[in-house]
């Protein structure tokens, strides 16, 4: 950069004394002109002093910046270099480790190698001596069976049945004689808790059907209540989901449907219209929606007044809306949210007699159908829906369990769950709780005779007390004392395996030994 600069300032001192000697040439005399010429060449000869200078000064500035350059760069190649030889280094110990490594490997695989020849040696001698064995063990079978008369298949079968029946009336007796003795002292204290716990609670009880009845002042209401063509009826169901039946019943409309909260909708509605008399499309659906407003709130009402009523705080709200809404449900022609009250009573009563947590038990009472409110929404036993909005709204894990396993879809694994199962089968069956059709229940009776009745040694069998109880009557020479016990425990399996009942159903095996001699 210096030397162009350089070389630029002479050709401007050049060119100016160029024209300075022009000038003076013209305007000054020769001796001006000769001095003028003398300066110029001076100026000139300066210049290029100047120019070689600053060459020399760019020549060695450069030649440092190449030495600066090859220095760094020698630098850095020795810094390489002992890097490269430190990996060298590493690379060499790695390999010989590796070395040392191949060798062991080698030796272990011959060392392998050998004992596996020797295990190969030991299993053909064993199997060598495996086959004289069986050899021996056929030959003495054979003798055996010769000696006997009859074949090994026979003679374990033999063995076999001598030890089952054995086995089995040990068994027997072993059974007997615990139950005996959990029977002394379990049968006296779960009597006077369930006793204590059916005095205590006196619940109310109304019987309720399926179907909604809306009573009419007139038979002329019902072709108001259709309309022009069925507009209004087809409008009333298109609101409400439920169907209407107009018969030949005096006065009256059915709502059928099996959501039963529709049917309470559809069923105030109803009952609306008919006290105004303004019935059209237009006046149904403002009518079916404020109903709808009613039930929801008597629906909430009912959520809260149920946990007030038992002490049971901090339940979702959504599920206190599904337990006002088990208002409107019936099992058996028993309401069901009076059913859940009743139990989370009996569940609270029977919790303070064996001394645990009374709210938790109350709690779980309360809980355990509620599945009951949306199982016909959702597919599945009311008890595993239950269970899963009670997970899914925060429930604590034992009180999941108890309604879980209260029809026995999980197997009850606390206390909290069997006093659930005992106080539901209590609500469930106290007479007048449940009415079943006429049909069902002498089908039940006759289920449990030929069920009873199935059995060998059974002379013959009566079902009591509703179908609570089946007296099985025994012959003594067949059944013994012990195996009149396996007899009722196999019995009542194949009543569980066959049967649907609600509560539980006693089995009691009778067998009956006389002596008779007359005197002469």
């Amino acid at each position: 950069m210096k030397i162009e600069l350089a070389i630029i300032f002479i050709v401007l001192a050049a060119g100016a004394g160029f024209l300075i000697g022009n000038l003076l040439r013209k305007k000054l005399s020769d001796s001006l002109v000769s001095k003028a010429e003398e300066l110029a060449s001076r100026i000139v000869e300066d210049a290029k002093r100047e120019a070689e200078t600053i060459s020399k000064e760019a020549a060695l500035q450069a030649k440092d910046v190449v030495y600066q350059a090859k220095a760094d760069f020698e630098r850095e190649a020795k810094e390489k270099h002992k890097d490269l030889q430190t990996l060298e280094k590493r690379l060499q110990q790695k390999e010989e480790n590796l070395d040392k490594k191949m060798n062991l490997f080698d030796q272990r695989d011959a060392d392998l190698t050998k004992k596996e020849q020797g295990i190969l040696a030991r299993e053909q001698s064993l199997s060598r001596k495996e086959e004289s064995l069986d050899a021996l063990v056929a030959e003495q079978r054979a003798k055996l069976e010769q000696i006997s008369g009859m074949t090994t298949a026979e003679a374990k079968k033999i063995l076999m049945d001598a030890m089952e029946s054995e086995a089995k009336l040990d068994a027997a007796k072993r059974i007997k004689a615990i139950e005996e003795e959990a029977r002394e002292t379990a049968d006296k204290k779960s009597k006077e808790i369930i006793s204590l716990a059916v005095q205590r609670y006196a619940g109310e009880y109304v019987a309720e059907k399926t179907v909604s009845v809306v009573a009419l002042p007139s038979d002329e209401m019902k072709g108001r209540i259709i309309g022009r063509e069925g507009r209004n009826i087809r409008a009333l169901e298109a609101a409400t989901g439920i169907d209407l039946i107009i018969d030949d019943t005096p006065e009256a409309v059915i709502l059928s449907g099996f959501n039963p909260v529709r049917r309470e909708v559809a069923k105030i509605a109803l009952e609306k219209l008919i006290a105004d008399g303004r019935i059209h499309p237009g006046r149904i659906e403002e009518v079916v929606a404020k109903a709808e407003e009613e039930v929801e709130q008597a629906v909430k009402e009912a959520g809260d007044q149920a946990a007030f009523d038992l002490g049971v705080h901090g339940i979702h709200p959504e599920i206190l809306k599904l337990i006002g809404r088990l208002k409107y449900r019936t099992s058996y022609s028993q309401n069901v949210y009076q059913h859940s009250l009743e139990v989370a009573f009996l569940c609270g009563i029977m919790a303070s007699e064996l001394g645990i947590n009374v709210k938790q038990a109350k709690r779980a009472g309360l809980l355990h159908d509620l599945g009951k409110a949306v199982d016909h929404e959702v597919e599945g036993s009311h008890a595993v829906i239950g269970a899963e909005l009670a997970r899914k709204y925060g429930e604590s894990p034992k009180i999941v369990h108890a309604i879980m396993a209260h029809h026995e879809d999980e197997k009850p694994n606390s206390i909290l769950a069997v006093l659930v199962q005992a106080a539901d089968a209590l609500s469930g069956a106290r007479p007048g709780a449940r009415r079943e059709m006429m049909e069902t229940y002498v089908k039940r009776l006759e289920d449990l005779e030929r069920i009873s009745c199935s059995f060998g040694g059974v002379n013959n069998s009566f079902a009591i007390q509703a179908g609570r109880e089946i007296r099985v009557m025994v012959s003594s020479e067949e059944v013994s004392d012990e195996r009149a016990v396996l007899l009722a425990k196999d019995i009542a399996k194949k009543i569980e395996a066959e049967m649907t009942y609600p509560g539980q159903i006693k089995v009691n095996v009778i067998r009956e030994t006389r002596a008779i001699e007359y005197a002469r």
